[in-house]
């Protein structure tokens, strides 16, 4: 009989150009050792997208000894060149193109991408979220062919909504994505972006739907120390660990508060808007 037990490696924004190398050098070995079945990086793996990050990014994804799949971030993007941005915006890639929005078949799970960083929006924070009808239509195309009893992973760089943390998402259309996601076999959207991890159930008008955030791998840390999720499927539910550099529990490296409204974080001046707890799943502590 196969097991439907499968491990999956969650990292995400390790801006290299700003990498923390002891935090890389560690989750590599811990590659090396556990063996994942796959590793998912959901995006900003540069800091401003020059070709030498690139090429840092690009060794060191290329060593590692599993599976990979990449999403695009927004530091992702030709910060320097508009034209190339425009025209040619993923280029720097060569080299893992192989591994960019990349599908993964783990059995009874797979990986399917949706990209939400975008070349220009009509909004001058470029840096924030956008899902694309394009971009839906393609990944809600791929959850659709899978075979029966296939749950999906979705994989993004932007959480598809405001998720309590310091860092900002405001991803467009993030409301109507939900909704496709949760009238389908839909068992988590994995997300970075934020810096922070978090794992919530989002309730939608089409069902709930389980949003996953990874933290950073780099020195730009915001609440928690540097991160990454260790996720463990078995064929009917998955569990997260956070783990971290600094030996934090698991519920204490994720953020529990999500905002009603979709803005960014209070300032002292602001009127205080009402927060609603939001029931996490609460995964095993290790």
């Amino acid at each position: 009989m196969v097991s439907d037990m499968r491990r999956i490696f969650h990292l995400s924004d390790i801006h290299f150009g700003l990498e923390n190398n002891r935090a890389l050098d560690w989750v590599k070995q811990e590659i090396e050792e556990h063996q994942p079945d796959a590793v998912a990086i959901t995006g900003d793996l540069t800091m401003r997208a020059r070709s030498r990050e690139f090429e840092a990014a690009t060794h060191w994804i290329n060593s590692l000894q599993a599976p990979v799949t990449v999403e695009v971030g927004n530091h992702d993007m030709p910060y320097f060149n508009p034209i190339e941005r425009f025209f040619a915006p993923y280029r720097r890639f060569r080299g893992m193109e192989e591994k960019v929005e990349r599908e993964i078949d783990l059995g009874t799970l797979h990986i399917v991408p949706l990209k939400t960083a975008v070349r220009a929006q009509p909004r001058l924070n470029w840096s924030k979220g956008w899902v694309t009808d394009a971009a839906l239509a393609k990944c809600l195309a791929a959850i659709d062919a899978l075979p029966g009893g296939t749950r999906a992973l979705v994989t993004v760089h932007h959480p598809l909504r405001e998720v309590g943390t310091q860092g900002t998402a405001l991803t467009k259309h993030g409301d109507k994505a939900l909704r496709e996601l949760a009238k389908r076999p839909v068992e988590a959207v994995l997300s970075g972006h934020v810096h922070d991890a978090f794992d919530i159930m989002e309730q939608t008008g089409e069902g709930p739907i389980r949003m996953i955030g990874a933290g950073t791998l780099s020195k730009r840390t915001r609440s928690t120390p540097p991160s990454f999720n260790d996720l463990e499927w078995d064929g009917e539910g998955l569990t997260v660990c956070v783990r971290n550099l600094d030996d934090v529990e698991t519920g204490d490296m994720q953020i529990d508060d999500v905002p009603e409204n979709a803005l960014p974080p209070r300032r002292e001046s602001d009127p205080v808007a009402p927060v609603r707890q939001v029931p996490r799943v609460d995964p095993p502590v290790r």
